[in-house]
């Protein structure tokens, strides 16, 4: 009798335990190819999550829009399609305006900083222009600019009459600012609407230029800090709440701004390499500008801050507070640019 009862109180005493860890399994999801440095930066970040869980958490990287398309992957995250998806929030206009600080010209001047300053800034926000979903982190690619088929950019007024995919919401405005046309694509798809005539040049990263062949198809590269892209990573919510406290502690250990910084590091040496790569092909021309023609460019830029400033404000943020505690979180992590 007496041992009975021990085993009783021992089931009642593990029980709990084993209703508590219960396996998770998230599909995570993303848009470039599986030769892309997210692709690994998403698989060690499954595999940190599975470590800090005591292997509860347990994941699989789904790469190039097998479970969507590019720009729904914030959808896809809120509905449960994915659990963990890698989100440009820049390619849904007007929809999350207030991280499009990020994406101002001249602002940021390195990856792995610009990524943590980013973060930092901007988790206060997230909870709510990102409230349908589990808000996990913030990062930049290295800044980059303008490369093209035909024409060589050099100065503004060399945008009109272009048409040019831009990255995000706000190169977008620039390039209508200057007189061109905006072509609408995800970055899979670039390459074709350039070789096609559809576009004449695009903004996009230099590594990822060579990575998705648009170099096969520009001649002409601006090397110059022009933009940043903000990108996140975020989780279904439904999920996350699903889970133990120590599922979840995992979770956001994971989903911190020292991991911003991890991410945006890799994927910034990837794209910074891409420069020598393309320097080194036949038939391009690779071109800094002067400082007259820098500040021509900044001083075309300066309308962005406006507009960038009204759609924080109608989402209920002070501008000239967010960007000024954007800029102060930037300097701490050493990527304000000058």
């Amino acid at each position: 009798m007496r041992k009975a009862c021990l085993a009783l109180l021992l089931a009642a005493s593990v029980t709990p335990a084993f209703a508590q860890d219960k396996t998770f399994d998230l599909k995570v999801s993303h848009w470039v190819p599986a030769s892309h440095p997210l692709q690994k930066s998403l698989e060690d970040w499954v595999a940190a999550v599975n470590r800090d869980s005591g292997g509860t958490i347990t994941g699989k990287v789904f790469p190039a829009q097998q479970l969507g398309k590019a720009f729904d992957h914030y959808d896809m995250a809120r509905d449960g399609i994915a659990d963990v998806t890698y989100v440009n929030p820049g390619y849904q206009p007007g929809r999350f305006p207030i991280i499009g600080a990020g994406e101002l010209p001249f602002l940021i001047s390195d990856a792995k900083g610009g990524s943590e300053g980013l973060d930092a800034w901007y988790r206060k926000y997230a909870a709510k222009e990102m409230k349908d979903v589990k808000y996990c982190l913030a990062f930049v690619h290295s800044p980059s600019s303008f490369h093209s088929r035909t024409k060589k950019i050099v100065m503004p007024e060399d945008v009109k009459g272009l048409k040019i995919r831009p990255a995000h919401a706000t190169m977008a405005n620039f390039v209508t600012s200057l007189g061109g046309t905006n072509v609408q694509s995800s970055a899979p798809e670039v390459r074709d609407i350039i070789e096609r005539g559809v576009a004449d040049g695009v903004t996009f990263p230099w590594g990822s230029l060579v990575l998705f062949g648009i170099d096969k198809v520009t001649k002409y590269h601006m090397e110059a800090p022009l933009y940043t892209t903000t990108f996140v990573f975020v989780m279904n919510k439904d999920k996350y709440d699903a889970m133990s406290d120590k599922q979840k502690a995992a979770i956001d250990k994971n989903c911190s701004t020292e991991m911003a910084g991890v991410v945006g590091e890799h994927w910034g040496k990837f794209e910074d390499a891409g420069v020598d790569k393309v320097k080194a092909e036949e038939g391009h021309e690779v071109y800094k500008l002067t400082p007259d023609q820098t500040a021509a460019w900044k001083k075309a830029a300066e309308p962005l801050v406006k507009t960038w400033a009204d759609g924080a404000k109608k989402a209920g943020a002070d501008p000239e507070v967010a960007l000024g505690e954007l800029k102060a979180s930037l300097k701490k992590y050493n990527a304000l640019a000058e």
